[in-house]
């Protein structure tokens, strides 16, 4: 038996988590090794496994109606950022906000908040108050955050059939979730562009260059790479952007959430393995698809 030659294996040194991210965790851990107990109000990061990871150590995750009810406790909000509401309820059941806000995601929630106060300046009758849209993903965390500095006024599209049923010639302020692609954005502008026939449009790229940057070098990784293995938590809105990305210019591309997710038959005879992820991809799951990918490889023999 003569063994296949072993195959290069690299871990994209950009890829993992953001400052954002980083922080968030950070700010738990020193909680965590004080008191041992500490509240998170949604998933401290969209990986299911470094969720588990800090659950082990005492982070107990709650939705907003169990939020609601705790009183007199601490809890760590993550760096998607809140609505105004969510610091209400603290104040008033007696709750410490640990705040790991996003330093980007808080600076675009000021702008929202304050493109709102001028909009609903009372010089401005409800019909000719600027419409103000987030391209983001409705729902998400971020974008929920966002929508509540405009006490819910603000419209979220996700793309350009979102449109159809906006009244364009009004006064329009655009605005972008932070990780969004700055392509994306640029396409929503051009359409808005194209459709408007009267009043003013504003636009303001509010993505966050940290993880925007990321796209092109992620190109790059995949392309000089047999294959890709991309690591991502299902819900990570920010890791279906990356993957598509390498998809792209790779097709041999694989989704994966962890290491048990990895089939064999995608490396075999590759000379060289790429592993990456997103923003919200730990750096130790990277490593653990490194050396899945390096057992399989030991493994794998020829006549």
């Amino acid at each position: 038996m003569r063994r296949r030659p072993v195959a290069k294996i690299e871990i994209d040194n950009g890829s993992g988590f953001c400052f954002g991210v980083t922080t968030a965790i950070s700010k738990a851990e020193e909680e965590l090794e004080r008191t041992g107990v500490l509240y998170c109000l949604g998933d401290i990061v969209h990986n299911a496994g470094e969720v588990e990871r800090l659950r082990k150590k005492g982070l107990i995750t709650v939705d907003h109606d169990e939020f609601a009810q705790l009183h007199d406790v601490k809890v760590l909000l993550r760096a998607h950022g809140e609505p105004p509401s969510t610091y209400e309820t603290a104040r008033r059941n007696g709750i410490e906000i640990i705040d790991a806000t996003c330093p980007v995601v808080l600076q675009l929630q000021k702008r929202i908040k304050n493109a709102y106060s001028r909009s609903a300046s009372p010089d401005r009758s409800v019909g000719n108050a600027p419409l103000i849209i987030i391209y983001g993903k409705p729902g998400h965390a971020e974008v929920n955050g966002l929508v509540g500095q405009t006490k819910g006024s603000a419209v979220v599209i996700q793309d350009k059939a979102d449109l159809d049923n906006l009244d364009l010639d009004r006064d329009i302020w655009l605005y972008s979730q932070t990780t969004k692609s700055i392509e994306g954005f640029q396409d929503i502008v051009a359409e808005i562009k194209s459709r408007k026939t009267k009043g003013s449009f504003q636009w303001f790229d509010t993505i966050c260059r940290q993880v925007a940057n990321r796209m092109p070098r992620m190109r790059d990784f995949a392309a000089g790479h047999d294959v890709i293995l991309f690591v991502s938590g299902a819900k990570s809105s920010n890791g279906r952007v990356l993957y598509a990305q390498c998809k792209e210019v790779n097709p041999k591309t694989y989704l994966i959430t962890d290491e048990t997710e990895l089939d064999p038959t995608w490396i075999k005879g590759a000379s060289s393995i790429g592993i990456c992820g997103a923003t919200s991809t730990p750096r130790w799951l990277m490593q653990k698809v490194a050396e899945a990918c390096a057992e399989d490889q030991a493994n794998d023999t020829e006549e």
